[in-house]
């Protein structure tokens, strides 16, 4: 613990100092303890380097990384950092190569599994310079990440002490990731989102259920998901993970729960001018309208009615944060899916009816905390435990991160 110049300052998962938001040194061990830790960060989908020599660049925490199909069929992943200098190896976002990556620097190569293979001039010219007649190219190449495939989305950690996957996520988790990554994905569109907060409140945002139909007006106005319908929350035993969802029954149209309240989240005359946005159909079979899906540290599993996508955190510093969005469909949707998936996509993303205020809430956190670092947040809602529960009206989950967090980090 010398790396952390604080203690945490309360035995009780619902109580959670805001400086664990504002701190350099905690956010330096959250990427040497969690990111590049005993835990499986997603890093692409399957599709994504289907090919031997197709790669996707990304990162596990701050560490830039290649993610390559190699020739022998395996997924592969390694340090995007030349050996010799320090540079990227790989500068797009995406590609293929044949055989090897060249630095663009001094053109030393990488075969596919992140191996030293070719130094320019090693020789030297003319028989003079060159490498040292010792120098071992071995010992010279980026780190390397084992890497596990799961319902096609590529999982990498640096750490030999990674359960499997399957231990990893547990039985129920396991089986609402396979609920919904059931069949070979089609990407649809990608985007980045930059956030102005720390990365830990986004991914409190998505375990957040409480907030869900409070927040944002449409899925209350339109009645997409509300406390008062039916639904709950699945953590993990170790609390990392959790599924919240919400079952597609039709709630009283006279309940007025939310309006004695008077909360914002149901606004009179709020109309659709093209009612098929909420043309929905029940795809699997079990009248789930709504499920959000997380695997700690860094990945969300999205079903909005039939928008899917995997949202990627990626922290940026204490107080900034990359969300990568993917959309996908099935390849064996049909065109009538596809657009139907393409017109929801607009529920969800920076300008969505539903998701626009999530990029908004995490700032407001981060700017109205700024001088209360030894105040303490308050999640209480559903008790102080990490069960889970059938309902929503919890905060279980969020409880549940921070049980998980505290563990890595050794709190």
């Amino acid at each position: 613990m010398g790396e952390m110049t604080r203690a945490w300052p309360v035995d009780t998962l619902a109580r959670v100092p805001f400086w664990v938001y504002q701190d350099e040194a905690n956010y330096r061990a959250e990427l040497r303890r969690i990111f590049e830790g005993p835990t499986w960060s997603y890093v692409c989908l399957e599709s994504d380097v289907a090919k031997p020599g197709e790669f996707r660049t990304t990162f596990v925490g701050e560490m830039p990384v290649i993610v390559v199909r190699g020739q022998d069929g395996d997924v592969h992943a390694f340090e995007n950092r030349c050996g010799h200098r320090g540079a990227l190896i790989a500068l797009d976002d995406a590609g293929s190569v044949k055989n090897a990556f060249q630095c663009v620097y001094h053109a030393w190569s990488y075969d596919l599994r992140g191996n030293l293979i070719g130094i320019a001039f090693e020789k030297g010219s003319n028989g003079r310079g060159g490498m040292p007649s010792d120098f071992c190219k071995a010992d010279h190449g980026p780190r390397k990440l084992r890497t596990t495939t799961l319902c096609g989305l590529v999982f990498a950690t640096l750490s030999p002490e990674t359960p499997p996957i399957e231990d990893y996520l547990g039985a129920e988790i396991l089986g609402r990731v396979r609920r919904v990554m059931d069949k070979p994905v089609q990407v649809l569109g990608r985007f980045t989102q930059g956030l102005p907060n720390n990365w830990k409140l986004y991914f409190e945002n998505v375990k957040d259920t409480y907030h869900a139909s409070l927040l944002h007006a449409f899925f209350g106005t339109f009645r997409i998901t509300r406390l008062t319908q039916g639904g709950g929350v699945l953590v993990s035993p170790d609390g990392a993970h959790h599924a919240s969802y919400t079952i597609g029954v039709p709630e009283d149209a006279k309940s007025a729960a939310y309006r004695e309240q008077g909360i914002r989240s149901e606004l009179d005359g709020f109309r659709l001018a093209d009612a098929r946005l909420l043309d929905s159909v029940d795809e699997f079979n079990d009248r789930i309208q709504l499920q959000i899906l997380t695997v700690f540290p860094n990945l969300v599993i999205q079903q909005v009615q039939n928008s899917l996508a995997v949202r990627q955190i990626l922290p940026k510093g204490v107080e900034a944060m990359e969300l990568h969005w993917t959309y996908i469909g099935f390849a064996g949707d049909d065109a009538e899916m596809r657009q139907r998936r393409l017109r929801q996509a607009n529920l969800v993303g920076p300008a969505g009816y539903v998701s626009m205020e999530d990029g908004c809430v995490g700032g407001f956190v981060q700017r109205g905390a700024a001088a209360a670092s030894d105040e303490l947040s308050v999640v209480n809602m559903g008790g102080e435990g990490t069960e889970s529960m059938d309902t929503r009206a919890t905060e279980a989950s969020v409880r549940g991160f921070w049980k998980a967090y505290r563990r890595y980090m050794g709190y």
